[in-house]
């Protein structure tokens, strides 16, 4: 490959069929948008929510909407998009189409921040001794701590993508085996709250987690569009990503950065919702190609796309119960794995 063509091949491309499925996806998102502020114990028609959203619906409705499902609806889009973000930055990083956050320890590292701040800090009462708003600092702290590791420990005359998913396989079994450890050392009802958050769900969700995670999330949504051409570079292979000017360590130790936030974000709110960061990228990719400038935001509508349905599903078909989203990306993307790990063995 020419360098010419190099360059080219790194270029943000919006062509007609990116844009019209930007927008197909949009309509999607907008829909399961709708519906799920709709469904639920108490079904509120999509007209009534129209009104709703437009400051004139009866005042049930409003607090139906507005105070129960809003919240929840906004966290789990939010979610979604992080993860999925964060699984399409990994695969162009280490330039393999099975790498996610689950599997090279990330989610993990979050759900010890969560499980350690749980067992350190509950008494004999099965009472938190601090306040439960530190669980989502807790989270990003496992996450953050996950990603110094494995740049560390990556890191030998260079980021090898290689040693990088394998340490990274290395450390995801590690943080299970410490997970485990401490839910069995730690309270019962503990260890039992513990394990709904690693399963992952948006239960529970309120305004003050959506004013954190919006911000955030749309900060790093738009710092991966910006190195997103860097991205496309990285994919090309690291001679020729180093022959037209990428400075490889320093790119791949931003990619980490920006995959490890993303995660802490997400499972700090939603806990270890799983498989979004590896079906999503994927998907995106069979829609519209390689080229990360159309990559990103397609794999964040579709991740927004996979966890809001995942928790519509989760509220409304299993009425009186609530089975929580994970289990349905879990439902999912293990075949989805199976799939892409047969598909990668033939090419």
């Amino acid at each position: 490959m020419s360098k010419e063509t190099s360059i080219r091949h790194t270029r943000n491309r919006y062509d007609s069929k990116t844009i019209t499925i930007l927008g197909l996806l949009t309509l999607v998102l907008l829909i399961v948008f709708l519906f799920s502020a709709s469904l639920g114990e108490l079904f509120v028609h999509p007209v009534d929510v129209l009104k709703v959203f437009a400051g004139q619906g009866e005042s049930s409705n409003q607090m139906i909407v507005n105070s129960f499902r809003m919240p929840r609806i906004l966290n789990a889009m939010f979610v979604g998009m992080a993860l999925a973000v964060s699984g399409a930055i990994l695969q162009g990083m280490i330039r393999n189409p099975l790498a996610s956050p689950d599997f090279i320890g990330l989610t993990g590292g979050a759900g010890v921040g969560v499980v350690a701040f749980l067992a350190v800090f509950s008494n004999e009462d099965n009472a938190l001794t601090v306040s439960i708003s530190w669980m989502p600092l807790a989270s990003f702290a496992g996450a953050a701590i996950v990603g110094v590791m494995l740049y560390v420990l990556a890191y030998k005359n260079g980021i090898s993508p290689v040693r990088l998913i394998i340490i990274g396989v290395g450390i995801s079994a590690l943080t299970q085996a410490i997970i485990t450890t401490l839910m069995i050392v730690g309270p019962i009802y503990r260890a039992s709250q513990a394990n709904i958050w690693l399963t992952g769900s948006v239960y529970g969700s309120n305004w003050e987690e959506v004013k954190v995670i919006i911000p955030v999330v749309v900060v790093l949504l738009f710092l991966s569009l910006v190195v997103a051409r860097r991205i496309n570079a990285h994919e090309l292979g690291d001679e020729t990503a180093a022959g037209i000017g990428a400075n490889l360590n320093r790119d791949r130790l931003i990619f980490l950065i920006l995959a490890t936030a993303l995660t802490g974000i997400a499972v700090a709110f939603a806990g270890g919702i799983g498989f979004v960061g590896l079906m999503a990228p994927h998907i995106s990719r069979r829609l519209v190609g390689s080229s990360y400038g159309a990559l990103i935001p397609i794999s964040a509508l579709i991740g927004a796309i996979l966890v809001m349905g995942a928790d519509l599903i989760g509220r409304t078909v299993f009425l009186p119960l609530e089975v929580p989203a994970g289990v349905f990306t879990a439902t999912i993307g293990a075949p989805y794995f199976i799939f892409l790990l047969f598909t990668s063995k033939r090419s």
